[in-house]
């Protein structure tokens, strides 16, 4: 097992610009104390001159007993013209009462030139300027190389002189950004390398996705020094999001055995990014990576006679490593060996006439349009009418749904059923949100 690795977590900040996102502040302060459980090394809280939420959330969360990760606030270095002890972004960093503070600046000169309109001298200066100011008042700095990797294949020698700067005034870590999101595999490689070779201190790395290579990035720049690695949970971020910080761990621990967060961290995964998920109100992804529902599904009949017999042969790591689990997807793609699986649990024997007679019966509705993947208690029913165990708990005896409106405009479902429950008549009337839910 090699040396620990840092994490970094930017879910409260960078993962807060994705679109649709917009955590309240006792969202960030729920996540922060989750984070901190499972060992995350660094929680960057957001920007705290940015709005009034991510300031009172300094406030809030420096009265927390955080037992590992270093609350971390995030700004940027001091304006043009403006002494870093007179700036108010400088000033909010320092009194934001965190130990750490994150510092970005420019790396590519195009933003220096065109963005900023500064010469290069003068963005030299703000970043040492920032980073030595708030060194000096007793913060852990880091600082975050923006556009590291456009900057260095415009301008190699200016994009070096910016990170040295900032290391040679007292930045603790320096993180090179993949900022656009667009570069390669190599080319992350060559910048950690030159980086690392040309400071005396720690490297660490930022990756976007807009390539769709955020976790490749990371894991190739760990292997060549980094020992940092910023991210956010589920990947969520501004344009196609952040390094998943999820995946990123996952394969670091499990598949380059390299130490990060607490030890038992990597079975808590699945609840960890499922929790942020419901939190932020959005979907799980169910092809995610690792966690997502149908990360161990396995629905081609082939595929499950193969994970029954020896589970790696069609999955890279065993789901519970990850606190996820196995499922068996009943369909028209089935074969013997699915309905076998799913129809463990009814404690059936598995007799081969009867699991032939239920797939050729999933098979026959699912060419009418039936689909069981998402419905286990329709196929749980089907199971038990083909094996002779059903028992009808009740008899419908008429239903009938009515969907209109209402006398303003608005859409109301209402469904009227009439039942025999145990010799008994029930007749119920409901109003709901679309005919399944009245």
């Amino acid at each position: 097992m090699s040396h620990k690795l840092q994490i970094y977590d930017t879910t409260l900040r960078d993962g807060s610009q994705g679109e649709g996102i917009n955590f309240s502040l006792q969202d960030k302060l729920m996540i922060a104390r989750k984070l901190d459980e499972l060992g995350f090394d660094y929680i960057e809280g957001g920007y705290p001159l940015s709005n009034q939420k991510d300031a009172e959330f300094f406030q809030q969360a420096a009265e927390i007993d955080f037992q590992h990760a270093k609350l971390t606030a995030f700004g940027m270095t001091r304006r043009k013209g403006i002494a870093a002890e007179d700036d108010i972004g400088m000033c909010a960093l320092r009194d934001a009462r965190t130990p750490v503070c994150t510092v970005v600046g420019k790396t590519w000169d195009l933003h220096v030139t065109e963005v900023l309109r500064i010469d290069e001298a003068e963005n030299l200066a703000m970043i040492a300027d920032s980073v030595a100011f708030l060194h000096a008042e007793g913060k852990e700095v880091i600082y975050d190389a923006e556009h590291f990797f456009d900057g260095y294949r415009n301008n190699p020698e200016f994009a070096l002189k910016t990170i040295q700067a900032a290391a040679s005034v007292g930045a603790s870590t320096i993180v090179l950004c993949d900022t656009n999101g667009g570069s390669l595999p190599e080319e992350i490689a060559q910048g950690v390398e030159v980086a690392i070779k040309n400071l005396s201190i720690p490297v660490g790395i930022h990756c976007h996705n807009d390539s769709d290579l955020a976790t490749a990035n990371s894991l190739i720049a760990v292997q060549k020094g980094a020992t940092q690695i910023q991210g956010t949970i589920n990947g969520i971020g501004e344009r196609c999001g952040n390094a998943d910080l999820i995946a990123v761990v996952a394969n670091l621990v499990i598949k380059q055995k390299q130490a990060a967060l607490h030890d038992d961290a990597l079975q808590h995964l699945t609840e960890l990014s499922r929790y942020v998920y419901e939190i932020a109100n959005m979907n799980f992804r169910r092809s995610q990576s690792f966690v997502g529902t149908s990360a161990f599904a396995h629905k081609g009949g082939m595929h499950v006679h193969a994970v029954n017999r020896i589970a790696h042969s069609y999955e890279h790591i065993a789901p519970e490593t990850i606190g996820n689990q196995r499922r068996i997807l009943v369909s028209e793609l089935s074969g013997r060996s699915n309905i076998v699986a799913a129809t463990t649990k009814l404690r059936l024997h598995n007799d081969p006439q009867l699991m032939t007679k239920i797939l050729e019966r999933v098979q026959e509705l699912e060419s009418n349009g039936y689909q069981f993947e998402a419905a286990e208690a329709s196929f749980d029913l089907l199971v038990r009418k083909a094996a002779g165990t059903y028992k009808a708990m009740f008899e419908r005896l008429h239903y009938r749904v009515n969907v209109e409106t209402d006398t303003a405009e608005n859409p109301l479902t209402e469904a009227t059923i009439k039942l025999r429950v145990n010799g008994d008549i029930e007749h119920v009337v409901a109003e709901g949100d679309g005919p399944v839910n009245a």
